[in-house]
């Protein structure tokens, strides 16, 4: 049976998962084996950016290679590259060129604005400099659309959808953290395409989890679960990135399982909830967001979500890593943590659970910190 595809604003159709390349820059070698192992599990799309090292130039002479072999899915390749926000009209206008050069291709289906995480970057897009370059980079045949990432707010990102200017969108969106499904929900009613990033380690680190985690999502892995459940969503694609051919074990298992969650997946994600809620007890923080904006900016229910991690499923590994990157990661996460608390109250009778918030702010910064990991990139 042939692998189903989803709908991607007006561009081609895209595999349930999408390849990243972003773990694969080791070698040309090392993309070239990926790559094949995509297309070996039924994968179409791909997903690259100048920022991921020589992603796009290995990416380009594998292409040209297995091109050669007659290695090539029906409709051919979909690809995805990235252009960050702010350039000029002419910086932008070479950016788009040497994009197209190192992945030596005329044309690609799809340009993502790099990260519009703050007001300036959707302004750069919508009447800036920005919103006459992207409209030359589809007059011109060398995009056939435009579309976003975005790790900024929840108000931001419902803006950018509605500006109408947008075919596609890449979210995190996760199954530890649902806030922004209805965001993607609301891009899909638009005829927006979703694809989840990082669905795997900003997910959760799902690739590396605690016993209990494994023991909650039994039978399925944690990985299997978390997939499943975006899938379930009615979202266009997800992200894979793969650095070996057995990373693509999983996506092979799920390429066509986009259909609703069966019984025992139900079973599963409800034992995942009440056990998370048992273990946390009284200090379970329900993410309503009422708690916020916060006097002195702590994005509470992002701390608050890291211990409930923390404490919930023993993700201590990613919570720390999570919350040591808050302020050292620019506009791409938060940028308070909970140390800037003042203990000014005013967000405890905002909580319908009554949580003494700045106490658990307090635990949450005490739990949390330390030494943080570096970046993949950037």
């Amino acid at each position: 049976m042939a692998p189903f595809r989803h709908a991607f604003g007006r561009s081609s159709e895209v595999s349930l998962f999408t390849l990243g390349t972003m773990r694969a820059i080791c070698s040309i070698e090392q993309m070239t084996t990926v790559l094949r192992g995509a297309f070996d599990v039924g994968i179409n799309h791909i997903e690259t950016a100048p920022v991921y090292g020589p992603a796009e130039s290995f990416l380009g002479k594998s292409l040209q290679k297995l091109t050669r072999q007659g290695i090539v899915p029906d409709g051919g390749w979909v690809i995805t590259s990235k252009l960050l926000p702010g350039l000029s009209y002419y910086d932008g206008k070479k950016a788009i060129s040497a994009i197209l050069e190192r992945l030596g291709k005329s044309h690609i289906d799809n340009l993502a604005i790099h990260g519009i995480n703050r007001k300036e970057h959707l302004k750069w897009a919508l009447t800036g400099e920005g919103s006459d370059l992207l409209r030359w980079a589809e007059e011109t045949g060398l995009v056939s659309q435009v579309g976003f990432s975005s790790h900024g707010s929840h108000e931001l990102i419902q803006e950018t959808l509605d500006s109408e200017r947008f075919q596609f969108c890449s979210l995190h969106l996760h199954l530890f953290d649902q806030q922004r499904i209805p965001l993607a929900k609301r891009a899909l009613a638009k005829g927006i395409g979703v694809m989840a990033i990082s669905p795997a380690d900003k997910g959760g680190h799902l690739h590396t989890p605690s016993s209990i985690l494994v023991d909650d999502c039994r039978p399925f892995t944690p990985l299997e679960i978390a997939y499943r459940f975006l899938l379930s969503t009615g979202i266009s694609t997800l992200t894979i990135g793969a650095s070996k051919i057995e990373d693509l074990k999983l996506p092979k298992k799920l390429i066509n399982a986009d259909g609703p969650l069966d019984l025992e997946e139900i079973t599963v994600l409800n034992r995942l909830k009440n056990r998370c809620f048992l273990r946390l007890g009284e200090t379970f923080c329900g993410q309503c967001r009422r708690c916020i904006p916060c006097p002195q900016d702590v994005p509470i229910p992002e701390v608050l979500r890291l211990r409930n991690l923390a404490v919930g499923y023993d993700m201590q590994v990613f919570a720390k890593e999570r919350y040591n990157l808050i302020g050292k990661a620019g506009h791409w996460w938060e940028e308070v943590d909970a140390s800037a608390c003042m203990d000014c109250g005013k967000c405890i009778p905002l909580c319908p659970n009554d949580l003494n918030i700045p106490q658990l702010l307090e635990d949450t910064h005490r739990r949390l910190m330390s030494s943080p990991s570096r970046r993949l990139w950037g």
